[in-house]
């Protein structure tokens, strides 16, 4: 029904800036050092293998986006092409993702803002945070697109000024080598590959642009194109900012890897402009924290609609502004769990939820050539060898979480089984499905043969 739909509002260049923001291009200072550390020095060179890593599920995304305009992600993908059991298992799973994935950027964000003004504490602005966002989120997703963008540019820019001052500083600090950031004699193919598992968390949330599917004008091209460019600029970004603080400071011995960028800044530009620097992360964090709730609410809203989650409370959009309330309300109380938690933890297991997704969303491909082979010229290096490849790089990076992370995600996904198999009444009933405008194989654009994005 009409009044059950989100409008389209959203254009190619909104979407890429909400899958940006959800990134947060300032990650790649905070990471750089765990990065270095974990590759010998080898950071934009795991950042790149890293790129292309996940480039292989991007297209995957891309693919299915093209043939399934709507939102979803691979909730719906596995739906249509794994069976509805395993889809909603996938849904399941990357429900941990999305319905914590708020409250960790709340609570990194509240980390960030204490450590700039301590005299207010972390728990009070968790509800700033959340109750700032939410009321954005809330008023409608074109005012939500406007201070997105407003957030983002600020939050680039601020990145742009400290690359720009690194470069001044290289200028009377010359380094002794232009190449041992990208391969040095302590570098390995183990390490840069381990490190890499580490390096591809910075692009968790490039997928989430598929869940604005419903709200996007021509999703089957919008989609496929803004989920490509999302890690393409992600990548750029992070490949050639590490490159340069890599020059700064080459090696791997750092005092505190975590805290490398804040050190670099006061080592480049001075105590002020360090100050500016945390700035640039907490504007990321803001502009992250508003495209994290609205994308995990947009999954909330689908789910209820199909009747997987309560469709009352999950599956109703607000007549005035046509926005999930209910389910934006719901994201925005999950700031009173992480009161209670510490930020490793809360970023333990949600990685489960996102590889898990990504593996499945590889073999949705899969299965959607081997079910359309015939009627339709799939290619077999587009639609299996690649798909395949993306598939075993993303279990692999499944497989380098940690073991709490592993039993949390495991731990979550029996409760799914659980809860099919009652909402089923043991499989007796059918699992909840889809109510879509249209067939969506019949929403195959007619590139899809040819393989390329639409």
């Amino acid at each position: 029904m009409k009044q059950d739909r989100l409008p389209r509002q959203l254009g190619l260049g909104s979407v890429v800036a909400f899958g940006l923001a959800y990134m947060a291009p300032s990650l790649v200072m905070i990471l750089f050092g765990i990065v270095a550390v974990e590759s010998a020095g080898a950071a934009p060179t795991t950042f790149a293998l890293a790129t292309g890593a996940l480039l292989f599920t991007a297209f995957s995304y891309a693919r299915m986006a093209a043939i399934y305009p709507v939102s979803g992600s691979a909730y719906t993908y596995a739906r249509r092409n794994l069976g509805a059991p395993l889809g909603f298992l996938v849904g399941w799973s990357i429900l941990l993702d999305y319905l914590f994935l708020p409250m960790v950027a709340w609570l990194t964000q509240s980390i960030l803002l204490n450590a700039q003004f301590p005299e207010i504490p972390i728990w009070a602005w968790m509800l700033i945070n959340a109750g700032v966002t939410t009321a954005i989120n809330v008023a409608g997703v074109v005012l939500a697109d406007r201070v997105n963008r407003a957030l983002l540019y600020s939050s680039i820019g601020l990145v742009v000024l400290f690359v720009v001052v690194c470069l001044f500083y290289l200028v009377d600090h010359q380094p002794t080598s232009y190449t041992d950031p990208l391969w040095n004699s302590a570098t390995t193919l183990t390490a840069v590959t381990g490190a890499a598992a580490i390096a591809a968390y910075s692009f968790l949330g490039y997928d989430a642009v598929t869940t604005l599917a419903d709200e996007s004008t021509d999703p089957g091209r919008t989609i496929p194109r803004a989920v490509i460019l999302v890690v393409a600029i992600g990548g750029v970004i992070f490949v050639g900012v590490s490159y340069v603080m890599a020059l700064v400071h080459p090696g791997s011995d750092f005092e505190a890897p975590e805290a490398i960028s804040y050190f670099m800044s006061l080592q480049v530009g001075g105590q002020t402009f360090a100050d500016w620097t945390n700035l640039a992360g907490i504007i990321a964090g803001t502009g992250s924290c508003l495209a994290v709730q609205l994308s995990s609410s947009r999954l909330l809203y689908v789910m209820g609609r199909d009747g997987v989650l309560p469709r009352r409370f999950f599956g109703r959009l607000n007549d005035r502004t046509r926005t999930p309330v209910y389910s934006l309300l719901a994201t925005g109380a999950m700031c009173f769990v992480g009161m209670r938690l510490s930020l490793q933890t809360a970023t333990g297991f949600i990685n489960f939820g996102a590889f898990l997704a990504f593996t499945a969303v590889n073999l949705c491909v899969v299965a959607y050539y081997l079910r359309h082979r015939h009627e339709r010229q799939l290619n077999v290096v587009i639609f299996v060898l690649l798909p395949l490849v993306g598939a075993a790089i993303t279990l692999y990076l499944l497989s380098q979480l940690h073991s709490t992370a592993l039993l949390i995600g495991s731990a979550w996904l029996c409760l799914g089984v659980g809860y099919l198999v009652w909402l089923t009444r043991a499989f007796r009933r059918p699992t909840p499905e889809l109510s879509l405008d249209a067939d969506p194989d019949d929403a195959a654009p007619t590139s899809t043969p040819s393989g390329a994005p639409a």
